[in-house]
C-alpha cells in the first residue's frame, strides 16, 4: 500500500511550537508534493552535475515521539531512532551528502521538531527533524522536516501515514523528499531490486529469484532453488517479473506474478527464448528467440500471444531494452562480426549501429531519463559504461575485473550491476553513480548476480 503523503497543517506547527506534550495526526489534505521555493529563493541546493567532491553535511538526529506507544513494529521512541538511521543511510549512500547521526547527536524534543535551536546545529549545512506518532486507528504518522541551518528556515515538510510494518517505506520517502528538494531531481530510495541469489559449489550453483529494498532490507526469496533462474526484470508497474530458466535443458522466458507467486511461459513456441525486458508501460516484453539457427529480437504482449519479429539480420541479436517513451529499442548484435550495440524503432525499423569503441559491447540498458545507454564493455576485463543514445560521449564508470549487467535506478542517476572477483566464480551486487566516484556494495545474504532496479514503489 502506498504511504499517504500530505502537507502538514498549520495547526500542527502551532501545536509543536507551543510545546504541547501530545499531538493529533496532521489534518488530511489532497495528496501533493511540498511546494518548491521560487527560482530566486532556493536556499541550500546541491549540485549533482559533476558529483560532490565535498558532500553536503546534514544532521539527522533521532526523531522524537509526542507520546510513547507500543506498535506491532516496536515502541514509537525506538522507531524514531530507526527512521533517522534509515534516512541518514540513504543520504550517505547517494554520495552527495555527509549525514551525521542519529548516534552522537543531541536529543530533540517534540516541540523542537518545528522550532529548531539552530545554534545547536551550526556545524551542519542542513538539518532533518521528524517525529513518529501512533494513531488511534493503528497507523503511524511519520513527520519529515528539512531545514537550511545557515538561513534558519524550513526547506521542506512532509508527512506519511502508514501501517506500522511500512515504517521503512516512510523513512525512504522522507529521504527521497530531502534528496529531491536539495538536488532538484527525483529520488530513488523508495524502490526495490530483484536479483539472482546464488549458493552452492561451483558447477552446481543454486540460483533463486530474490527481491529486496534498494538498501538490502526486507529481503525475501521468491523461488526455492528447484530450478535455475537468470536475468530477472521487474515490470515498471511492480506487479510481475520476467526471467529466464531452463525447461528440458533449453532456455525459456517465464513471467512471475508477485501477488500469486505463480510462473508461466511467456510464449508457447518450442524455441529457445531468453534476454527478456519489459516495455515502459509493462504491457509488452522484448526478448530473443532462436529459430532455424538464427537468433532475433521479438516483441510480445506480457500476457502472451504471437511474437512480432523485429530483427532479421544473420547472427545473434539479443539484449533488447526500450527507451523510456517506448518508441525505440537498443540491442546487441554480432552482425558486424563482433558484439556491438544497435538502436531501432520499437517496430524494428531504422536499425543502426551506435558503438564503435574497442572491444565488445553487451547488456545495453536505456536510462529512464532517455539521455544515456548503459552497457558492459568487454575488452580483457568487463566494465560498466555509459554513452549517449547516438553512441557519443562514451565513458567507463567501473574498473573491476568482471563487472556486468547494468540496470538503472528510477531517477537515472545510479546504476546497479554485479561483480565477480577474478578466479572466484562468485558474484556480489554493487552500485555506482554517473560520476564513477561513488561505488558501494549492496548487502545480500548470499552471492548475487543479474540485479535489476525497480521503478519507484506505487
Amino acid at each position: 500500500m502506498k504511504p499517504k503523503l500530505h502537507v502538514f497543517a498549520a495547526a500542527l506547527l502551532a501545536l509543536a511550537a507551543a510545546g504541547r506534550a501530545s499531538a493529533q495526526p496532521p489534518q488530511q489534505q489532497p495528496e501533493q508534493e511540498a511546494a518548491t521555493p521560487a527560482e530566486d529563493d532556493q536556499g541550500l541546493v546541491v549540485d549533482v552535475v559533476g558529483g560532490q567532491a565535498d558532500p553536503t553535511s546534514i544532521a539527522v538526529p533521532a526523531m522524537p515521539t509526542p507520546a510513547s506507544a507500543s506498535t506491532p513494529a516496536g515502541e514509537t521512541g525506538a522507531l524514531g531512532r530507526q527512521v533517522a538511521e534509515v534516512v541518514a543511510a540513504d543520504l550517505r549512500n547517494s554520495g552527495l551528502f555527509r549525514p551525521s547521526g542519529p548516534s552522537g547527536l543531541p536529543a530533540v524534543t517534540f516541540p523542537q521538531v518545528t522550532a529548531p535551536n539552530f545554534a545547536t546545529w551550526s556545524g551542519a549545512e542542513a538539518l532533518v527533524h521528524g517525529f513518529v506518532q501512533a494513531n488511534g486507528n493503528g497507523t503511524l504518522t511519520i513527520g519529515c522536516y528539512l531545514y537550511d541551518v545557515a538561513a534558519q528556515r524550513a526547506l521542506a515538510q512532509e508527512g506519511f501515514t502508514v501501517q506500522p510494518a511500512q515504517w521503512r517505506r516512510a523513512a525512504h520517502r522522507c529521504a527521497d523528499a530531502i534528496y529531491g528538494r536539495l538536488t532538484g531531481e527525483t529520488g530513488l530510495f523508495d524502490s526495490r531490486v530483484v536479483y539472482v541469489a546464488e549458493s552452492g559449489p561451483a558447477g552446481r550453483r543454486i540460483k533463486r529469484l530474490a527481491i529486496m529494498d534498494q538498501d538490502g532490507a526486507n529481503h525475501r526469496f521468491l523461488t526455492n532453488g528447484q530450478f535455475t533462474a537468470l536475468t530477472p526484470r521487474l515490470s515498471p508497474d511492480n506487479r510481475t517479473i520476467t526471467y529466464m530458466t531452463y525447461t528440458e535443458e533449453q532456455p525459456r522466458v517465464f513471467v512471475y506474478d508477485l501477488a500469486s507467486g505463480r510462473s508461466r511461459p511467456l510464449v508457447a513456441a518450442p524455441h529457445m527464448t531468453f534476454a527478456p525486458r519489459f516495455s515502459p508501460d509493462s504491457r509488452a516484453i522484448v526478448f530473443s528467440m532462436a529459430v532455424n539457427g538464427n537468433t532475433d529480437v521479438y516483441r510480445v504482449s506480457t500476457s502472451g500471444g504471437t511474437p512480432q519479429r523485429l530483427t532479421t539480420a544473420p547472427g545473434i541479436d539479443t539484449g533488447g531494452s526500450f527507451s523510456p517513451d517506448g518508441s525505440r529499442i537498443v540491442f546487441e548484435s554480432d552482425r558486424s562480426g563482433g558484439q556491438q550495440l544497435y538502436v531501432m524503432g520499437a517496430d524494428g525499423a531504422g536499425q543502426r549501429r551506435i558503438s564503435f569503441g574497442g572491444g565488445r559491447y553487451a547488456t545495453p540498458s536505456w536510462s529512464p531519463r532517455g539521455d544515456l545507454i548503459a552497457f558492459t564493455r568487454i575488452a580483457g576485463s568487463f566494465r560498466i559504461g555509459v554513452m549517449g543514445v547516438d553512441g557519443s560521449g562514451e565513458r567507463l564508470l567501473t574498473d573491476g575485473w568482471h563487472d556486468e549487467g547494468p540496470s538503472w535506478a528510477p531517477n537515472g542517476r545510479v546504476l546497479i550491476f554485479f561483480r565477480s572477483a577474478q578466479g572466484s566464480g562468485r558474484g556480489s551486487i554493487w552500485s555506482v553513480d554517473l560520476t564513477g566516484r561513488n561505488e558501494r556494495r549492496i548487502p545480500t545474504p548470499l552471492d548475487g548476480s543479474d540485479p535489476a532496479w525497480s521503478a519507484i514503489n506505487p
